[in-house]
């Protein structure tokens, strides 16, 4: 079977089971954030924050929840990387650095997962078990409930209430999260994947050396990394390492995973606003633009220019040989379009043109699919930009799920799709700017420049990839980046969760004849073709400056 065959049946095996997970888990999710109903273990831990889960929030009230709790767990996640050398089960590793336990305490509650370190050689059990991993499914379940309170935005009118902040946070760890990371666990713990808490022990190589492995438990955080699209690894290799990614069969498991909630949310989306119809033109559009930048990638990384590129069946380097061109680039794609920011090979080492599709996959906002919840509502905040649009063509004010797009409306939704270029290409020009940070960089020219644009492309996008080459464990690149990934997170949520409340005040508006359909392929095309020509105008010069140059000349 030729390389390519292989890659185009992985990507049908894969969208085959994306599609029949759709439907049940879309309809789960719809049903557990609709739900009155609060289960006994869910009571416990309501009681032990002092919440109560049946007060319904105003947008202010909301948003100060999300932020408090996010606030707290970067103390906490800082604190224990300080503290780690007096902690049992450290492995011997001392405390990390100030700086760089900033920025991994701002990463993983970011939703980021940026590691500028070795994993397996700087944090220890508790640090990984206790505080990184509890990360992975708190901070996805703060994407999703802010994805949820803008959905309550549509469906509901003449209230500001948006549901509680605390509710739909635990019912999305304890009723999502959670079970379908104890099934995916034990999927990986039998594909390989270790699970343990072994400590350092050396390994005979076959050339007369030793090397020294870590245990851990691995297989936990493997999964909720994948499932709630936050990408940190055990390892420095992250999922390219034999102990996070064994087989092409884990590899394509973990793909799923990463893909699986973000697209059904689109499902739930329609459920709770009254029309499937609605959820399958996002899923529609999500999924031409997945599609799309799959097929050019593999094609990109499949063409051949010379013997060598012949015989390994396309651009090897730097990619994981049990995966072969085609998993990896079916990863290096659903990694980059969602934030999730696993990796199985080196996006450095992508051809010129290859690294930009990862690198423009951020760019567009990582909502096809996206992330956990955070895909949902970046591709709801496009949706009604394209219907302003429509609405500026015709004369007619526009209108989104019988809500009326007016000032308020609009100017909430350009200040959220301004916020994160800006931080992207302020933060990059400063560092090519100033002397010190250009060190940090292993190449000069377009492709020395395109490590630090994807390096604030993957903070600020709140990605956590690296497009490898940079390095990036310096105060400066620790501390911006770390900033980036704060604002590119929480700023963000301002204006999803402000627009949600405008929303839900509205009083519906009835369908008319001149009513533009959003359920309809021609509106699916206008969003695709908004989001491509919103994300063009604002990143064309990086990126001709970066990945087109260097593709252009190779």
């Amino acid at each position: 079977m030729s390389p390519v065959t292989a890659g185009v049946l992985q990507l049908l095996a894969l969208i085959a089971a994306l599609a029949l997970a759709y439907r049940p888990l879309g309809d789960y999710m719809a049903r557990v954030y609709s739900s009155e109903k609060h289960y006994r273990p869910e009571k416990w831990i309501y009681k032990a924050i002092g919440a109560n889960p049946s007060a319904e929030m105003r947008w202010p009230a909301y948003l100060r929840a999300v932020l408090a709790f996010s606030a707290v767990s970067v103390l906490f996640l800082y604190l224990l990387q300080r503290l780690q050398g007096s902690l049992p089960g450290s492995l011997g590793f001392v405390s990390i650095d100030p700086d760089q336990a900033f920025n991994t305490a701002a990463s993983f509650v970011a939703n980021t997962n940026w590691q500028s370190y070795y994993g397996e050689q700087a944090m220890g059990h508790v640090v990984q078990t206790g505080g990184l991993a509890v990360q992975n499914f708190v901070s996805a379940a703060v994407g999703m409930a802010v994805a949820v309170a803008l959905v309550r935005g549509f469906s509901r009118s003449r209230t500001g209430e948006l549901g509680n902040f605390w509710s739909d946070l635990v019912r999305g760890t304890v009723r999502i999260l959670l079970p379908i990371a104890v099934i995916g666990a034990l999927v990986l713990v039998a594909c390989g994947v270790i699970q343990n808490f072994a400590g350092i022990h050396e390994v005979g190589q076959f050339t007369g050396g030793t090397q020294q492995w870590n245990g851990g438990a691995v297989a936990s955080q493997e999964v909720i990394k994948e499932l709630g699209t936050n990408g940190g690894g055990y390892f420095n290799a992250n999922s390219a390492h034999p102990f996070e990614n064994p087989t092409p069969f884990s590899n394509l498991f973990e793909i799923f995973l990463i893909l699986v909630i973000p697209f059904a949310m689109t499902r739930t989306f329609g459920k709770m606003v009254g029309s499937v119809k609605q959820g399958y033109a996002i899923l529609a559009t999500m999924g031409i633009i997945w599609l799309g930048f799959t097929a050019l990638m593999m094609w990109t990384e499949f063409a051949h220019h010379g013997p060598a590129f012949d015989v390994a069946g396309g651009a090897m380097e730097g990619k994981e040989t049990r995966f072969g061109v085609g998993g990896s680039s079916i990863f290096a794609v659903a990694t980059t379009l969602t934030s999730t920011g696993a990796v199985t090979s080196f996006h450095s080492s992508y051809t010129g043109f290859g690294g930009g599709i990862t690198m423009l996959g951020m760019q567009l906002g990582e909502i096809a699919p996206g992330g956990v919840g955070s895909g949902l509502y970046g591709m709801l905040i496009m949706a009604i930009i394209a219907v302003f649009i429509a609405g500026l063509m015709v004369g007619r004010t526009p209108e989104y799920l019988g809500k009326k797009i007016g000032t308020r409306e609009i100017k909430l939704a350009a200040c959220y799709i301004l916020i994160t270029p800006a931080l992207v290409l302020c933060f990059t020009a400063a560092a090519m700017a100033l002397p010190t940070p250009g060190n940090s960089m292993t190449n000069s020219g377009a492709h020395g420049f395109s490590e630090i644009l994807y390096a604030y492309t993957s903070g600020a996008n709140n990605n956590g990839s690296a497009f490898a080459g940079l390095n990036a464990d310096t105060q400066w690149f620790n501390s911006t980046i770390g900033i980036a990934m704060l604002l590119g997170r929480f700023l963000p949520m301002v204006f999803v969760l402000a627009l949600a409340g405008s929303l839900a005040e509205q009083k519906p508006v009835p369908e008319t004849a001149g009513t533009l359909r959003t359920d309809k392929p021609l509106y699916a095309g206008l969003l695709v073709g908004t989001i491509l020509i919103i994300t063009g105008l604002t990143y064309f010069p990086a990126l001709a400056l970066g990945p087109l140059a260097e593709g252009l000349a190779s």
